[in-house]
C-alpha cells in the first residue's frame, strides 16, 4: 500500500471499511463461504439425524462424528502446502480459483444431496474441508496488505463478526431448510447461489502481489507440517499467540458441542432453546470483535487479550452457578424458556463468553499479522489452523473423557473455565508484553480519559525522539499506551525499580538513567542503549526536565538529549501532557501515591507537535515548543 493510501487509511472508520473496495468484497466473500460451509454441514447432520438434539441412536452419532472429523482433516493435510501457495502466489486470484472450486464442489454437494448418497456427502465435505485448509492463509494473509496497521484491529473484528453471524445463520438455515418439505431442493438451491456470489464477490477484490514469489514449494505434508511448526515455533511472540488463539478455539468448541445437550438434559428446552444459546455465543463473539476497534483506538491493542480471558473465566464459572440443579422444565419452548427463572443469567453469561472471547481472539490475529514477515505470514496462519484443528479435536478427547468419567456438563464448564485462568497464566508468563500492555490499557480506560492531538507526527516507521514534559509517574504509561508504536523510555533509575512498575518498564524494554555524580556506568550504559535504540529505528522517548515536577511548572531541559542527537541526528517531536498535575501520581497536596485520585476517567490532553529537524534543535526552542503544546494546563 503507497504511503498516500497508508495515510488515507488511518482517517478511515471501521464500518467505513465496508463501503471501499480494498475491504467490503473481500468481506462478503469470506462470509458467504462460512455461511456456505455451515448450510452444507448442518443440512447433511439434519438428514442424518434431524431430531440428533433427542436421538440416542448410536449409528446417527458415529456418522454425524465423522462428518465433524472430515471436515476438519484436511487442515492437517493440506494446512503447509497452502500456506506455501499462499506465501508464493498472487493472493485476490488464489482466492478467485478456490471460490471457483467452491461452485464445483458444491455441485458436487447438490448432486449427493439429490441421490441420498451418504459416502458421496462425506466426500463433498472433506473437499469443502480441504477448500477452507486453503483459503485460511490467503483469508488473514491478505488483511495487512489492504489495509494500514491502525486498521488491522478493525478489519480483524469485522471478519470475526462477519464469520461468526455467518456460522449462526448457515447453522439455523441448514436445519431449517433441511427440514422443510421440499428441504434438499432448497438446500441445494442455496448452496449454488451463495457460492456464485461468493466468486462474483471475489472478483472485486484488489490485486495483492505475491509475499515470496521465489518460495520453492514442497508437497510432503507431514514433513512440511513438522518443518512449519518448528519454524514457527522459534518466533516467540507469533507462535504463542497462535497457541492462545487455538486455546480459544478449544474453549469455544466445547462449548458449543455441549449446548445441544445442554439446552435438553440441563435447561429442559427444544431445538429452539438450543439455537438461542447458539445465536447468544455467537452474537457475542460478533459484538466484543467489533468493539475491539472501540477499545483500541486503532492499533494492535494486545492489552485486550488479558481482559478477554480474565472475562472467559468470571463468566465461564458465574455459568456454572447459574446452571440449574434441576431442568427448568420439560421440553420448554423458547418463550417458556425465557420465563423462567434464571434463564437470562444463563444467557447473559453466555453473551459475555462470547464477548469477551472477541475481545481475546482479534487482537490475537492482528498481532501475528503485524509481527510476521510479510514473506512468511500465510504460513504462520496456516501453522495457526493445523493447531487450531489439532486443539478442536482435543476439545472433543477432552470433553469425551471427562463425561465418561460421571462429570455433569456444568462440572465440564467449571473444568474449563479453571484451565482458562490457568492457560492464561502461562501464557502471559511466556510473553509478558500482554499483562504489561493490559496495565497501561487499564490506567488509560479508567482513571483518564485522554485527548489526543497530532500524534500522527510521529514517524509511522523509522527512528525518532518523542521529547515530553514530566509531570507524574505514569507519564510513559500514558505516553505507551496511546503511540501506536512500541517506545523505548528513558527513565530515572529510581522510578524504573518502583515496585509493580517496574514489571512494566523493564518488559518495554525501558533504559534506567542516573545522574553522571550518582553512578557514571549507569549515566554512560544508557547513552549507550539509546545510540543503539535509534540506530535500530526505534522510538525513543526523553523527558529532558530530568525529574517530575514538583510545583506544576515546567523544568529546564537538560543537555543529554543534544549527545544523542549529535551521536544519532533523527527527528525530534516535541509532545506536551496536560491535566496531569494533581493526580494521584503527581507531586501536588503531598507525595504522589498517597492522596485520592480525583475522580476516575479524569480529562487529560496529550498534544504532538510537528518533528523537528535534529541539526535545528537548541534546548531553549525544545523547551518552548513542549511549553506552547502544553499551554496553561498542567
Amino acid at each position: 500500500m503507497s504511503q498516500d493510501k497508508a495515510v488515507q487509511a488511518t482517517e478511515v472508520s471501521q464500518l467505513a471499511l465496508l463501503r471501499q473496495r480494498r475491504f467490503a468484497p473481500y468481506f462478503v466473500t469470506q462470509l458467504l463461504g462460512a455461511f456456505n460451509d455451515n448450510v452444507y454441514k448442518n443440512a447433511l447432520i439434519a438428514l442424518i439425524a434431524f431430531d440428533v438434539i433427542v436421538s440416542d441412536n448410536s449409528d446417527d452419532g458415529l456418522l454425524i462424528n465423522l462428518a465433524a472429523g472430515l471436515f476438519i482433516l484436511p487442515f492437517f493435510l493440506f494446512s503447509a502446502l497452502s500456506g506455501q501457495i499462499a506465501d508464493k502466489y498472487e493472493k485476490a486470484s488464489l482466492i478467485r480459483y478456490i471460490k471457483l472450486a467452491e461452485i464445483v464442489i458444491m455441485l458436487c454437494g447438490v448432486v449427493a444431496l439429490l441421490l441420498q448418497s451418504m459416502p458421496l456427502m462425506m466426500a463433498v465435505l472433506f473437499l469443502m474441508g480441504t477448500q477452507s485448509a486453503f483459503f485460511g492463509p490467503v483469508k488473514y494473509g491478505i488483511l495487512p496488505q489492504h489495509l494500514h496497521e491502525s486498521e488491522l484491529t478493525a478489519g480483524n473484528g469485522l471478519v470475526e463478526l462477519g464469520t461468526f453471524l455467518a456460522i449462526l445463520a448457515g447453522t439455523i438455515a441448514g436445519t431449517r431448510l433441511m427440514s422443510s418439505a421440499d428441504g434438499v431442493v432448497s438446500v441445494s438451491v442455496v448452496l449454488l447461489l451463495v457460492a456464485i456470489g461468493g466468486y462474483l464477490a471475489s472478483r472485486r477484490i484488489p490485486s495483492a502481489p505475491a509475499s515470496a514469489p521465489g518460495l520453492r514449494v514442497h508437497f510432503n505434508p507431514l514433513t512440511e507440517t513438522v518443518r512449519l511448526i518448528r519454524h514457527t515455533a522459534g518466533q516467540r511472540v507469533i507462535f504463542q499467540s497462535i497457541l492462545a488463539i487455538s486455546w480459544f478455539w478449544l474453549l469455544g468448541a466445547s462449548y458449543l458441542a455441549q449446548f445441544p445437550v445442554y439446552a435438553r438434559d440441563v435447561l429442559g428446552g427444544t431445538v429452539d432453546v438450543f439455537t438461542a444459546l447458539l445465536a447468544t455465543f455467537s452474537i457475542g463473539i460478533a459484538s466484543g470483535s467489533v468493539l475491539c476497534e472501540r477499545l483500541s483506538h486503532g492499533r494492535v491493542e494486545i492489552g485486550l487479550v488479558p481482559f478477554g480471558a480474565m472475562g472467559l473465566t468470571l463468566f465461564g464459572l458465574d455459568l456454572v452457578f447459574a446452571s440449574p440443579a434441576a431442568p427448568l422444565g420439560t421440553d420448554l419452548s423458547l418463550t417458556g424458556f425465557l420465563l423462567a427463572d434464571g434463564a437470562w443469567r444463563v444467557l447473559l453469561d453466555i453473551f459475555m463468553i462470547g464477548l469477551f472471547g472477541g475481545f481475546y481472539i482479534v487482537p490475537l490475529y492482528a498481532l501475528i499479522q503485524k509481527t510476521s514477515a510479510a514473506e512468511t505470514l500465510s504460513r504462520a496462519i496456516a501453522c495457526n489452523n493445523i493447531l487450531n484443528a489439532l486443539f478442536m479435536v482435543l476439545s472433543a478427547v477432552f470433553a469425551l473423557l471427562l463425561l465418561a468419567a460421571g462429570a455433569s456438563i456444568a462440572q465440564l464448564f467449571l473444568a474449563l473455565a479453571i484451565i482458562n485462568a490457568l492457560v492464561a497464566l502461562y501464557i502471559f508468563r511466556q510473553v509478558p508484553e500482554f499483562f504489561m500492555r493490559f496495565l497501561i490499557w487499564l490506567l488509560i480506560h479508567t482513571l483518564y480519559r485522554v485527548r489526543k492531538q497530532g500524534l500522527d507526527n510521529i514517524p509511522d516507521s523509522g527512528a525518532a525522539i518523542v521529547v515530553a514534559n514530566h509531570v507524574s509517574f505514569v507519564d510513559a504509561l500514558i505516553l505507551g499506551g496511546c503511540i501506536r508504536r512500541p517506545v523505548r523510555f528513558v527513565m530515572y533509575y529510581r522510578i524504573y525499580n518502583l515496585p509493580i512498575m517496574n514489571f512494566i518498564f523493564r518488559t518495554a524494554r525501558a533504559i534506567p538513567i542516573a545522574g553522571r555524580g550518582e553512578d557514571p556506568a549507569l549515566y554512560e550504559a544508557a547513552f549507550e542503549q539509546m545510540n543503539e535504540a535509534l540506530e535500530a529505528g526505534d522510538v525513543l522517548c526523553i523527558f529532558p526536565e530530568g525529574q517530575i515536577t514538583a510545583d506544576g511548572e515546567m523544568n529546564e531541559f537538560r543537555p543529554g538529549i543534544l549527545r544523542v542527537l549529535q551521536q544519532c541526528p533523527v527527528p525530534v517531536v516535541p509532545v506536551a501532557l496536560q491535566g496531569l498535575w494533581g493526580s494521584l501520581f503527581s507531586r501536588k497536596n503531598g507525595p504522589a501515591f498517597f492522596k485520592r485520585p480525583r475522580r476516575l476517567f479524569a480529562r487529560i490532553g496529550l498534544n504532538a507537535g510537528r518533528p523537528l529537524a535534529a541539526e535545528a534543535v537548541t534546548l531553549e526552542e525544545l523547551w518552548e515548543h513542549v511549553h506552547n503544546l502544553r499551554g496553561s494546563r498542567r
